[in-house]
């Protein structure tokens, strides 16, 4: 190699170094984001800044219009009564819920809502031992004499019925035999081990329209 030909070499790798210096930068400049508390957003400070909020959803504020989710947040560890307006377009999470932990990434309007364009959910999982719960077979053998009582059943989650809070039946439970099918209302927060197939324990009542309202969900140990 000549000279002539070491020197278009140093010439071009240092072009190619600065781009993709430039580039990191620049992509690490759009993609960074803030972390602030709920108790930060009161000043408008960071208007159409990219931030990370993190907390809890307060309970049945979310509604769902054309695939948008708005719903408020508040912080478990600060002044409660201090909320953030959350709007975020994209599927969401079958975790979803009330008092889900949810951390959120996007900016704030001049209306000082957060417009989310990601959105993670988190909850801890719990799990209670199955052997006093009703199968769902059991459970409807007993008709109308349990009616609206406290009950605990247990089922495996049908594949493919799994859906977010407030979009009607959370998902469907089923006897591990296909002897019954069980729909559940719930709209608190779920685990993100709650999947198609996960064995359940769910306590609550069964309604008259024969869908079962549960209170509390927890995988069966």
């Amino acid at each position: 190699m000549n000279a002539k030909t070491k020197r278009r070499l140093i010439v071009v790798t240092g072009i190619i170094v600065i781009v993709l210096v430039v580039v990191l930068a620049v992509v690490g400049g759009s993609s960074s984001a803030k972390s602030v508390k709920i108790a930060d957003m009161t000043g408008g400070q960071y208007a159409d800044q990219k931030i990370q909020v993190s907390g809890n959803v307060v309970e049945n504020s979310f509604t769902t219009d054309d695939n948008v989710l708005t719903f408020d947040i508040y912080d478990p560890d600060g002044d409660m009564t201090q909320q953030l307006r959350v709007v975020y377009e994209g599927g969401v999470a079958a975790t979803f819920g009330n008092d889900v932990t949810a951390i959120c990434t996007g900016r704030v309007g001049a209306d000082g809502v957060l417009h989310a364009t990601e959105l993670v959910t988190k909850c801890p999982s719990k799990y209670e031992n199955s052997t006093d719960a009703l199968g769902v077979a059991q459970l409807a053998g007993y008709g109308d004499s349990v009616l609206d009582k406290p009950v605990k059943v247990t089922g495996v989650v049908k594949d493919g019925t799994l859906t977010a809070a407030g979009q009607g039946d959370r998902f469907v439970i089923a006897d591990a035999d296909g002897a019954g099918e069980l729909p559940v209302l719930f709209e608190d927060a779920l685990s993100d081990e709650v999947k198609d197939g996960s064995v359940l324990v769910l306590t609550g009542s069964l309604n008259e329209d024969g869908k079962f309202h549960a209170t509390d969900v927890a995988i069966a140990q």
